[in-house]
C-alpha cells in the first residue's frame, strides 16, 4: 500500500478574516492523511473541525502555513482539478429539494462527464453503486424535499461517492442518522477506504463508533478565546491509531473533564463517580 500522504499540512494556521479582523481558530496544525484509511477528526464544539475541513479542500484560505495535496501545494490546483481529487460533504443545507435523489447523486459525476454533463452507462453505474453503498437506493426516485434529515444526509454522501475521488472529506456525516444507520454508514466508509484505497476523513462526535471503525484519530483541541483577534492558544493536534491513543493516555487527557473521564477498559466516557 502506498504510504505517501494524500494531504499534508505544515504549520497550518486556520481561521477567518473579516471586518472584525483576523480570528485564529488554530495556530499550527501538522497532520497527514493517508490512502486506504478511515480517519476520524474529533473535538468539542467550537474547536474548528469544520474550519479545518474547509481549509483542507480550499473552501477557506489558510491564514498561514501550507496544505499539500498529493505532494503539490493546494493553491496550484484549478477548481476542476480539485473536484477530481477531493469530494466534500458539509453540514450546511443545500437547496436541492426540487430534484430527485437520483439526479442529485448524478451531479457528483460532473468531474467525469465533460462540458455538457451527459451521463454515459459507466456514469449511471457509478450512481447506482453510490446509492447502494449509502443505503438510499430505495429513495432514488423521490424528490430530495421528501426526505428525512437522515435520508437527505445519505443522499449527499451518495453524491460524493459517485464523484469517485481519491480523497473524501465529510463534516459530521452521521449527525442526523439513527444508531444503526450511524454504524452502517461508518462501516461502509471504512470498507470504501480499505477496498478502494481511498483516504476518508470525517468529523464526528460519536466516540464509541469512531473507536470501532477508525484506522486513525485526529484530536483537535479547542482554542481558548479572550475575544480579541489572534487569541489562538490551542495545543497541538494529537494523531494516532485508536489503540495507541488509548495506551498512551491521550484519549483520557483529551476527553477528561470535571465530571466525566475516558475509561480505557470499556473504551467509553463514564462519570467520574463510576467505579
Amino acid at each position: 500500500m502506498d504510504r505517501s500522504p494524500v494531504i499534508e499540512t505544515r504549520s497550518l494556521c486556520i481561521g477567518y478574516t473579516g471586518r472584525g479582523g483576523r480570528r485564529t481558530v488554530h495556530p499550527g496544525i501538522d497532520v497527514r492523511l493517508f490512502p486506504g484509511e478511515l480517519t476520524c477528526l474529533m473535538g468539542r464544539n467550537g474547536a474548528g473541525k469544520s474550519t479545518l475541513l474547509k481549509t483542507l479542500c480550499g473552501l477557506l484560505p489558510a491564514l498561514g502555513g501550507e496544505v499539500r495535496i498529493e505532494g503539490r501545494a493546494l493553491g496550484s490546483y484549478s477548481p476542476e482539478q480539485l473536484a477530481a481529487r477531493i469530494g466534500v460533504v458539509l453540514t450546511e443545507r443545500t437547496q436541492a429539494g426540487g430534484i430527485s435523489v437520483y439526479d442529485l447523486v448524478s451531479l457528483g459525476r460532473y468531474p467525469h462527464t465533460g462540458f455538457f454533463g451527459t451521463l454515459r452507462e459507466e456514469d449511471h453505474a457509478a450512481v447506482r453503486a453510490a446509492l447502494e453503498t449509502a443505503g438510499i437506493a430505495h429513495k432514488a426516485g423521490c424528490h430530495v424535499a421528501e426526505l428525512s434529515d437522515g435520508e437527505r444526509q445519505k443522499a449527499f454522501i451518495a453524491k460524493v461517492l459517485a464523484q469517485e475521488c481519491p480523497i473524501i472529506l465529510l463534516d459530521e456525516p452521521t449527525a442526523f442518522l439513527d444508531v444503526t444507520s450511524r454504524l452502517e454508514t461508518m462501516l461502509s466508509l471504512r470498507r470504501l477506504a480499505h477496498e478502494r484505497n481511498k483516504a476518508v476523513l470525517l468529523s464526528t462526535h460519536d466516540l464509541d463508533v469512531a473507536l470501532q471503525t477508525a484506522d486513525r484519530l485526529w484530536l483537535q483541541p479547542a482554542c481558548p478565546s479572550d475575544g480579541t483577534p489572534d487569541a489562538g492558544l490551542a495545543g497541538p493536534m494529537v494523531c494516532g491509531t485508536p489503540e495507541t491513543l488509548i495506551a498512551d493516555g491521550s484519549l483520557e487527557r483529551f476527553f477528561g473533564g470535571e465530571s466525566i473521564r475516558f475509561d480505557p477498559v470499556s473504551r467509553r466516557l463514564v462519570s467520574r463517580n463510576d467505579r
